[in-house]
Formats: structure tokens, C-alpha cells, sequence
């Protein structure tokens, strides 16, 4: 595992009370960021701030709605209080929903726009403007999954939640134009079938959909990636720190595939 120094630098992590958020927290706490552990489950972001602080890291946890700009604006603020400033921002909230596009109800896309792409309009918006004004640049993070660059299919029904991920890639292409004057640089993530509880969610529900055994779609899924193996949190959360770092520093307003080999381009 590749080693960064990110110390003295600060992060955000939304969505960071499970799965992929919280090995990214972790991630960035090792190489030495102090990182808001920021979910809507504030007991269970608790629990990673613990993980953190058992290593030795810096956190802190803050409960916001990334769909609700006050809530947005707050989590700034108080990030910018309790550790002086905002290098870094990981847009990974984030829900999901097992339906095809006829059967999905109004309901499940606002939820899913709301959070999934209105989300990180907000957490970016608010983000970029402290950098702006601290000066010296930073980054923006998105999680933007491999269902942001193609339809998931017939098999997978997820088409509001493709939908907004193809939202979240546009969103990181065009902030990350308008942003490099500031130094900002501005990307997003695809993942492939990543072992976390959305994808047990999906595995129910698409197996109940199609009469299956659970486990079956999963396995399914699994047995597609050319590198032969599920994805794990921990393989996001490598690709993220290099892009907090240095290392990236002449990368923006792109869309990276860590997948196993499963996205064509």
C-alpha cells in the first residue's frame, strides 16, 4: 500500500458510517489528514471516529443531510472550527434502489436525486467556497460508481440510481473546469461490484424481483469481474488517497475506473 503524506491537512468524508466512507476515513486518518466522519447516522459515525482515534488518527463526527444546504453549510463550518480549515472533501453518500425505470415511483427518484447528485452539488458548492477563500487549492472526491458511466442492465435494475451517478460524473467534469483556476482539482470514482451493505440490498431485492435464492445475484455479479474477485471498501479508498495527494496533482475533472476490469472505457 502506497504511502502519502497528507498530514496537517484536513478531509470530510459524507456517507462515512459504513461501507466504502468509513475505509476511506480510515484510509485518510492513517496517512495522517484529521478527517469529519460526517453520515445521518450519527451513532454509527461515532463508531468509525472510535476506529480512528483507536490507531492513533484524528475525527471527529458530525450528523448532516447532504441533501439540505443549512445541514451542508453546518458541516463545513463546524469542520473549519474544529480543525482550522477544509482541504479535501469525499462526496460518498449515497442511496440506492432496487426497480425498473416503469416501476419506479416518484418517491424513490426524488430520494435518490436529493441525495445522490443534489448532494453533491451542496457538499461542493460549500466545500469550494472555503477553499476559495483559505487559498492554496484543495480537492473534491466523488463517488461516483461504474453505474455513472453505463446502464447497469436487464439483470440490475437500477436505473434511478444509474441515472443519478451519470449526474454525479457530469457534476465532477463541469466543477472540475470551473474550479482549476483555484487549483481545485475536482474527480470522481466508478467502482465495480464493491462487498458492502448496498450490495447486499441489491442482491435482496433483485432476488426477490427474479425468484432467486439471496446471494445468488451477488455471486452472480461477482463471477463477471475479469480480476476474478469482489471489490472491497478498502480498493476505493487506495484510488482516493492518491487523489488527496500530491501525486495527483495534475488530474481533474475526470472519471477513474477501479472496477477489477468490469467498465469498457
Amino acid at each position: 500500500m502506497a504511502s502519502y503524506d497528507l498530514d496537517g491537512k484536513v478531509a470530510i468524508v459524507t456517507g462515512a458510517a459504513q461501507g466504502i466512507g468509513r475505509a476511506v476515513a480510515e484510509r485518510l486518518a492513517r496517512e495522517g489528514m484529521a478527517v469529519t466522519v460526517s453520515d445521518i447516522a450519527a451513532a454509527r459515525a461515532q463508531e468509525t471516529v472510535a476506529a480512528i482515534a483507536a490507531v492513533g488518527g484524528r475525527a471527529h463526527a458530525i450528523a448532516a443531510d447532504v441533501s439540505i444546504a443549512q445541514s451542508v453549510q453546518q458541516l463545513v463550518d463546524q469542520t473549519v472550527a474544529t480543525f482550522g480549515r477544509l482541504d479535501v472533501l469525499v462526496n460518498n453518500a449515497g442511496l440506492g434502489a432496487v426497480a425498473t425505470l416503469l416501476d419506479t415511483d416518484e418517491a424513490t427518484w426524488d430520494a435518490l436525486m436529493s441525495v445522490n447528485a443534489k448532494g453533491v452539488l451542496l457538499c461542493t458548492q460549500a466545500a469550494a467556497r472555503q477553499m476559495i477563500a483559505q487559498g492554496g487549492g484543495g480537492r473534491i472526491i466523488n463517488n461516483a460508481s461504474g453505474a455513472g458511466k453505463i446502464a447497469p442492465g436487464r439483470q440490475h435494475p437500477l436505473g434511478a440510481y444509474s441515472a443519478s451517478k451519470h449526474a454525479v460524473v457530469a457534476l465532477t467534469k463541469q466543477f472540475g473546469l470551473e474550479l482549476a483556476e483555484h487549483r481545485i482539482l475536482v474527480n470522481c470514482v466508478c467502482a465495480g461490484i464493491v462487498d458492502t451493505p448496498m450490495w447486499d440490498l441489491i442482491d435482496e431485492g433483485v432476488a426477490k424481483l427474479e425468484g432467486l435464492p439471496v446471494g445468488v445475484v451477488k455471486q452472480r455479479a461477482v463471477d463477471s469481474i475479469p480480476l476474478g474477485r469482489i471489490e472491497r471498501p478498502e480498493d476505493v479508498a487506495n484510488m482516493i488517497a492518491f487523489l488527496a495527494s500530491d501525486d495527483a496533482d495534475y488530474i481533474t475533472a475526470t472519471a477513474l475506473n477501479v472496477c477489477g476490469g468490469l467498465l469498457p472505457y
